[in-house]
């Protein structure tokens, strides 16, 4: 492993870059930066997915504060029924997912975060196509399925290390009929629980060193993510969906090619 690769300029360069793909789509980018720790960094998979994890849970907990002027604290707080909901699900999966990855053995994980990988490209071109409507479904069915669809989401945000909002936001606006700035911001209330359980379960893992190892680089990617974050929010709708989404759908699947052939 040659000292550049690891470099602090790389890791908040990197962090930056990937930020700013993740603004752009008003997400943190995590599931981009899973393949470049593992491609670009060389991490084993497990370590890769840990140290997402933490990158994540700053990154997200920097984001609740610049959404509170758009969406207030006060304004998720009366949407709790929803995000109880989802917790029921997404809390219990997060606990499975990390036990699970903690258990695959390397080759096996890396061929998991690829069709994951490959899952989110998808959902990446066909869900932020929907925009805020009536709910999919009501009463106890709804219940029924956003316990089901948070159990879903749990356990690939601990697969791949990521908040999730991907898939949250999707399942908020089309299950629950959110527009998509209160969805963005319902589903930090979700994701932050969610990954503090796996990021507990993870700690179980001798894994889990690799953070203390390694400290100094999750500081300095944590914060270029969080600088390109800013700057992709900042730079939003410049550069139309129709043209971002199916390119950043197939930096996903090239991505999901290079971790299985790391396998």
């Amino acid at each position: 492993m040659s000292s550049f690769t690891r470099s602090y300029p790389a890791a908040f360069g990197g962090g930056a870059i990937i930020g700013a793909l993740g603004g752009l789509i008003g997400l943190g980018g995590a599931e981009f930066r899973l393949p470049l720790l593992i491609g670009a960094f060389n991490f084993a998979a497990l370590e890769a997915v840990i140290l997402n994890k933490a990158m994540s849970l700053v990154v997200v907990s920097s984001a609740l504060p610049f959404r509170a002027s758009t969406i207030p604290f006060s304004q998720i707080a009366s949407n709790w029924p929803i995000v109880l909901n989802l917790l029921a699900g997404s809390l219990i999966g997060a606990w499975f997912g990390a036990g699970w990855a903690a258990r695959l053995k390397s080759e096996t994980l890396y061929r998991v975060i690829s069709v994951l990988l490959v899952a989110i490209a998808v959902v990446l071109v066909l869900g932020h196509s929907t925009s805020a409507g009536q709910p999919l479904l009501t009463g106890n069915w709804q219940i029924v399925a956003g316990i089901s669809a948070g159990f879903v989401i749990g356990i690939v945000a601990s697969l791949l290390g990521v908040a999730g909002g991907e898939l949250l936001i999707p399942t908020l606006v089309l299950l629950f009929g959110a527009d998509i700035e209160l969805a963005g911001s319902l589903s930090l209330a979700v994701s932050l629980p969610t990954m503090l359980v796996g990021f507990t379960r993870y700690s179980r893992d001798q894994s889990f060193s690799v953070l203390g190892r390694n400290r100094v680089f999750v500081v300095i990617m944590a914060a270029g993510s969080i600088v390109g974050t800013v700057v992709g929010g900042l730079l939003l709708g410049i550069v139309p969906n129709l043209v971002l989404l199916p390119a950043l759908a197939v930096i996903l699947l090239l991505s999901a090619v290079k971790v299985w052939r790391h396998g």
